[in-house]
């Protein structure tokens, strides 16, 4: 587990996005504090600050797209969808297969912010669990009594 989510804790904030009305400017920073590895670097200083000004102007759903698109940076809005008083956001790698084989991640709430974030959260965590070293790994050596041996029959 990285430093930045050791205070990171997915199902308190899930609940959080679940239980809201609607999307709050201490919601949004708390999901920027809590969930967001990338937010705080240096480097992204223009994207960061322009995260920041679309939440100070309370524009929650471009907030939601340009958060997603510096944190996400591989995965894409696949699908959204209103049915039944709940909006449904579908998060996706892959947009190209077709839904049935693609594993998107799916937030739902009535607050269309608030849906956005909720498949953004879900993302997040999936991206915590899965260990991702940042040098491939080799394949152990063999033991030194390993001799391979050819069985096969080629008369």
């Amino acid at each position: 587990m990285t430093v930045a989510f050791q205070h990171y804790d997915p199902p308190a904030l899930t609940d959080r996005l679940h239980n809201a009305q609607g999307m709050t400017r201490p919601l949004m920073l708390e999901i920027v504090d809590k969930a967001c590895r990338r937010f705080p670097s240096l480097g992204q200083s223009e994207r960061t600050a322009r995260v920041m000004r679309l939440i100070d102007a309370e524009a929650w759903t471009d907030a939601a797209l340009a958060l997603m698109e510096l944190e996400l940076p591989l995965w894409r809005v696949r699908r959204i969808a209103y049915d039944e008083g709940e909006w449904h956001c579908a998060l996706s790698r892959e947009r190209e297969l077709p839904d049935w084989l693609d594993a998107a991640i799916e937030g739902c709430h009535g607050d269309f912010a608030v849906a956005l974030m909720s498949a953004f959260v879900e993302v997040q965590e999936l991206a915590m669990e899965a260990p991702r070293p940042s040098v491939p790994q080799m394949r152990p050596a063999p033991h030194p009594l390993y001799e391979p041996a050819a069985c096969e029959n080629f008369s």
